[in-house]
């Protein structure tokens, strides 16, 4: 019995090899960069080809910077919005689910991020069902083309949403559903008409909403309407 662990990792290390070896088989022909990572302490068990040779590292160096990889080659920033949506995707270990998402890389850190689009999900599970590996397809995006507008929208989008969630967070449901009224251009009569309340209430919570939002314009409130799903 002492055996048995040890005999099942190693069971588990070479299937994982061998699902490794049937990707990198193919890699070249996929256009963008594959990783994969162990969901053991999210460490790189594999890259392609094309995308070490645009960090200027070997498998085997990458594989030995652990954690520090992250820190090295990615935007923090833009991680904090993306890195909780795909464990939350592992957590939820649904088969077919992924998570695409917008990253910035660069190769040194006094080189300029470069975006890519990016798509993880997860790649094999143990014989308990438990995720072991996922695998990001991560495509450079060439804002010197038709693309660069929206990259921008949506770089602008995911910043707003950073810098404003806290206080987005303030807001009570119903104070909610009355920015989501309001920005659709309802009056306060129709408002308390829609949640039957007064006018008097739906005009005390417009101003608290302003006063937790520090703004004061009908656009500002659509904006956060807008950025935060509630239109």
């Amino acid at each position: 019995m002492q055996h048995t662990a040890p005999a099942n990792q190693a069971a588990l290390t070479d299937r994982m090899k061998a699902k490794i070896a049937e990707i990198d088989a193919v890699a070249h022909e996929i256009p963008g960069v594959i990783i994969i990572h162990s969901n053991s302490g999210m460490g790189v068990e594999y890259m392609s080809q094309r995308g070490l040779d645009m960090l200027g590292v070997t498998l085997e160096e990458l594989i030995a910077m652990g954690p520090a990889y992250y820190d090295r080659f990615f935007n923090a920033e833009e991680a904090k919005d993306y890195v909780p949506k795909i464990i939350g995707a592992l957590e939820r270990n649904d088969h077919l689910e992924w998570v695409t998402f917008f990253q910035q890389v660069r190769t040194l850190p006094d080189h300029e991020f470069t975006w890519y689009a990016s798509s993880t999900k997860i790649f094999m599970r143990d014989d308990q069902g438990n995720p072991v590996l996922n695998i990001t397809i991560a495509v450079p995006l060439d804002l010197a083309h038709h693309n660069t507008t929206k990259v921008d929208r949506l770089q602008k989008e995911n910043e707003f949403l950073r810098n404003n969630y806290s206080k987005f967070s303030k807001l009570t449901d119903r104070e909610r559903d009355i920015l989501k009224l309001t920005a659709l251009g309802k009056s306060s009569n129709e408002v308390a008409e829609t949640l039957f309340i007064s006018t008097a209430t739906v005009d005390t919570h417009r101003k608290n909403i302003k006063k937790k939002l520090g703004i004061n314009s009908s656009y500002e409130l659509a904006q956060y309407a807008m950025a935060f799903d509630l239109i």
